[in-house]
């Protein structure tokens, strides 16, 4: 009995075992094939194809690791995400893929911060998506002629929407007609976009702050999980 006494009390003065600390979570662009080279990055993630909501995350790379700056709730397509490569414009669908971001619009003045070339849209501003016009997905002030007013976004039209936005370069250096044309990173509307990714006005605003074009960044869109899968990248 004394035995059994003296090594019960000899097993209370035992440390408590210590748990394995939980792993830490890689972060996303971490596990990705290819961020851009930039040291800054923006990701715009849905559930699966199908969805039209989902997040858009910023993110700074210091020190060789990737640093979330921020993240907002954000909205797709009304029909979901589709493949960029394959994508059919008019088919209200985001294009996934990897896209730089080669300057900052809006209808409102810049906000605070900014670095980005910003231009300002006009009553004569247009972005075109005719596919017969020469002026394909491109901003032009006034209509050229071969390019219809029916088969183009008449920016102002488009009110707190374009109050401010970055361009994504889909489809944008060598376009492919019928690919696609106007496709941004905007406030939100009423609901899913025609194809672009919004979110709401003070996080668009907080993009821009954030957002340095020494730092090259670029824009990842897709889903966690299918085809279009963010980490096939």
């Amino acid at each position: 009995m004394r035995i059994l006494l003296a090594l019960g009390a000899a097993l209370l003065c035992l440390p408590a075992a210590v748990p394995a600390p939980a792993p830490v979570p890689v972060p996303l662009p971490a596990r990705m094939a290819d961020t851009g080279g930039g040291s800054q990055l923006i990701t715009a993630v849905a559930a699966d194809a199908s969805a039209t909501t989902g997040t858009l995350t910023w993110w700074d790379r210091r020190g060789g690791r990737w640093v979330r700056a921020g993240s907002a709730p954000a909205r797709f397509g009304a029909n979901g995400l589709a493949e960029g490569t394959t994508r059919r414009q008019g088919t209200n669908t985001t294009p996934t893929g990897l896209y730089d971001l080669p300057y900052a619009f809006g209808v409102r003045p810049a906000p605070a911060g900014t670095r980005y070339r910003y231009v300002r849209a006009t009553g004569d501003s247009w972005w075109c998506q005719d596919n017969d016009s020469r002026a394909y997905n491109r901003w032009v002030e006034k209509l050229p002629a071969d390019c219809r007013a029916t088969e183009a976004e008449h920016l102002v039209a488009y009110g707190t929407q374009y109050a401010h936005a970055l361009v994504i370069g889909f489809n944008y250096a060598r376009p492919v007609r019928m690919r696609g044309a106007g496709i941004f990173l905007h406030v939100n509307g009423r609901g899913a976009t025609a194809g672009c990714v919004s979110v709401a006005a003070g996080a668009m605003r907080a993009v821009l702050a954030w957002a340095d074009p020494a730092r090259r960044p670029h824009i990842a869109v897709g889903t966690r999980r299918g085809p279009t899968a963010i980490l096939r990248y």
